[in-house]
């Protein structure tokens, strides 16, 4: 079974019109298809939907799942941020996660540009970076408590801009206690964490989230897995999954969840 869950569409800061994303999809044939726009978050609205851009949002995917009934399963879903007021029911699944951190009333972009990351800091953390990730990890920790999410969304996004450890050291007790705490967190609410490629689509990173270190760990806790590309590109609707799906292998996985009209079933790698 063929499926992405994590996609961005024109309702956000994807590239394409969902019905351009469905037609990739068929091209690709894929099993199912599910989209993912970014909820509302106040002052951040270069990147999500507007209040206003829901409902529509919504229609436009419920209309699409009708057309394309016997072609392609399409499923509404939602990337619901920390930080984002409640969404309300009716969605097919929800990913939660963690673009921002709070820091003075302010919130802190994690993967927005690199430049900004290194600013905020400094500015706000006086350049030790892993007081930052610390603060992270804690706000990642409780994002199935917070949004109720079935998927939790690229668990260490913080490495967006750190490859080759060349801001912080990923290896220091501190990041790896601060990462495990958040997985020993989560693992309490059985979500499903994903492999997410987006970061290498866009040339950031040469491997996915998260790191094999991490995966081990997520393994050794018995949470389940999905892949996903975090597609903003109809092109990238199944980026390097097959290098995702190996690294998932050498970590221990036999098998990742899927979505289907029954709930989310696990299905062999």
């Amino acid at each position: 079974m063929m499926q992405n869950l994590h996609t961005h569409v024109t309702f956000c800061d994807g590239k394409n019109t969902p019905e351009e994303m469905v037609h990739a999809a068929i091209r690709m044939d894929m099993d199912a298809l599910g989209f993912s726009s970014h909820a509302p978050l106040a002052g951040q609205s270069g990147w999500t939907m507007s209040p206003e851009d829901v409902p529509r949002y919504r229609a436009e995917i419920l209309r699409l799942r009708e057309r394309y009934t016997g072609r392609l399963e399409i499923f509404l879903g939602l990337e619901q941020d920390y930080y984002s007021p409640p969404s309300g029911k009716g969605w097919d699944y929800q990913i939660g996660s963690v673009h921002c951190v709070e820091k003075e009333g302010r919130l802190l972009p994690v993967d927005y540009l690199p430049e900004d990351f290194v600013r905020s800091v400094r500015q706000y953390y006086g350049g030790d970076f892993l007081a930052f990730a610390e603060d992270y990890y804690r706000l990642v920790g409780a994002i199935a408590e917070r949004t109720g999410c079935q998927i939790v969304g690229h668990f260490d996004l913080i490495t967006k801009f750190n490859e080759g450890d060349s801001l912080f050291d990923t290896g220091h007790p501190r990041y790896v206690s601060a990462a495990l705490e958040a997985l020993d967190r989560l693992a309490q609410h059985g979500v499903i964490l994903e492999i997410n490629t987006g970061a290498m689509s866009r040339g950031y990173r040469s491997t996915p989230y998260p790191a094999p270190a991490l995966l081990r760990a997520m393994r050794e806790r018995d949470l389940p897995i999905c892949i996903t590309s975090d597609c903003h590109d109809r092109a990238n609707l199944l980026f390097a999954f097959p290098q995702a799906e190996e690294l998932a292998r050498s970590c221990g996985y036999r098998e990742q969840m899927a979505l289907t009209s029954q709930g989310f079933v696990p299905i062999p790698l």
